[in-house]
């Protein structure tokens, strides 16, 4: 296992300098980049913002470091007919697009071995700090709508694989099939019409994590409130994701009922429950267990984005959605790291938890 790991740690680096790099050079044919954006800003300003930028105004623009791509040459913005050049120029040094790419590619590379990630084009603050600042939300929303998800579709599919072709089991199903069909943010904007003060009921908060003034409470009546918050968000993620691990339960289990190892525990007279979870329960749950730090972080980085945005929860999804729209590269990047550097950890995490449950598999045998 040993020899696998360090395998497994020599091809990250050279995994995520590859969809680094995959992504950077797609941005550079992204129009609508913060060079583009100023140069609009500045044709709806007039002399005034020109001022501003060449410092004719008392003030000079500073240069964010860890810029990303959607620079050029003066000539290939639209936004630049009718400026003076040198006033896009310095446009470009101030947003560090002066540069050619390879080189703001490999000043970025160098700075992210340090988890140096450079300051928000728009924002102005280091991306480092701003990520720290959502990460809090995004992990207490992942980890909870994991856990209920966990919670919920284990028991309800292996009811279901017992249950096969039952009235239990058919109307479970239309309840999984809606699961699939209907996404996680639509229910989410559901749950705000019905129980937030849509056209219903308003029983729950609509945004946030906390009521404000909530510093001062006792700690108990924080915790209240921080769950009375997260009811709605997590009940849209749980019900837009718990199908597909119920049916990877039930297909597990009828799977492994139908081994011959099962047969001959039950003709020796093993009880029900004994051949359910004392034999099947182990091989039948080795796929669904080891895949928890893959669901995990399928969760936090994708599937909450939407239910973050609906419920105006300040995390990652919607800082990366925002620093999207805004075009603002540092932020994109380095979100981008963070969540690929972590995706990569916990596959790693996840095959050392498939030796955990089942020592008989070895990866060093594989070629």
């Amino acid at each position: 296992m040993g020899a696998y790991l360090l395998r497994r740690l020599a091809l990250l680096v050279p995994t995520l300098f590859g969809i680094i790099l995959i992504n950077f050079a797609i941005v550079q044919f992204a129009p609508g980049g913060p060079v583009e954006q100023m140069l609009a800003e500045l044709r709806g300003q007039g002399s005034s913002a020109i001022g501003r930028v060449t410092g004719e105004g008392g003030g000079e623009m500073r240069a964010p470091s860890g810029g990303g791509g959607g620079g050029g040459p003066v000539g290939q913005y639209r936004g630049a007919r009718g400026l003076d050049p040198a006033v896009v120029a310095e446009i470009e040094r101030t947003f560090g697009f002066d540069k050619p790419a390879y080189v703001r590619f490999f000043e970025m590379m160098k700075g992210y071995l340090t988890f140096d990630f450079g300051r928000s084009l728009f924002q102005g603050r280091p991306v480092l700090d701003l990520l720290l600042e959502k990460l809090p939300v995004s992990v207490s929303l992942g980890l909870w709508s994991t856990l209920l998800i966990y919670f919920i579709s284990i028991p309800l599919g292996i009811a279901k694989a017992v249950r096969d072709g039952t009235r239990f089991d058919f109307w479970t199903s239309a309840a999984v099939l809606v699961g699939y069909a209907v996404p996680g943010f639509l229910f989410a904007i559901l749950l705000v019409v019905l129980f937030a003060g849509g056209s219903f009921l308003q029983i729950f908060p609509l945004r946030g994590l906390v009521s404000t003034g909530s510093a001062d409470w006792p700690f108990w009546q924080r915790a209240l409130d921080y769950a009375w918050h997260m009811v709605l968000p997590t009940t849209a993620l749980v019900i837009g994701g718990f199908a597909s691990l119920t049916m990877l339960t039930k297909n597990s289990f009828m799977d492994e009922i139908g081994k011959q190892y099962v047969l001959s525990a039950r003709a020796k007279g093993a009880s029900e429950n004994r051949v359910l979870y004392g034999h099947v329960f182990r091989n039948a749950m080795l796929l669904i267990i080891a895949g928890f730090p893959a669901a995990f972080i399928g969760i936090l980085f994708t599937g909450a984005l939407l239910v973050e945005i609906v419920f105006s929860l300040d995390g990652l999804g919607l800082l990366g959605f925002e620093s999207a729209i805004r075009r603002d590269y540092p932020v994109m990047f380095g979100t981008l790291y963070i969540f690929t550097l972590l995706g990569l950890v916990m596959q790693i995490i996840g095959d050392i938890t498939y030796t955990l449950i089942d020592p008989r598999i070895d990866f060093e045998a594989r070629r």
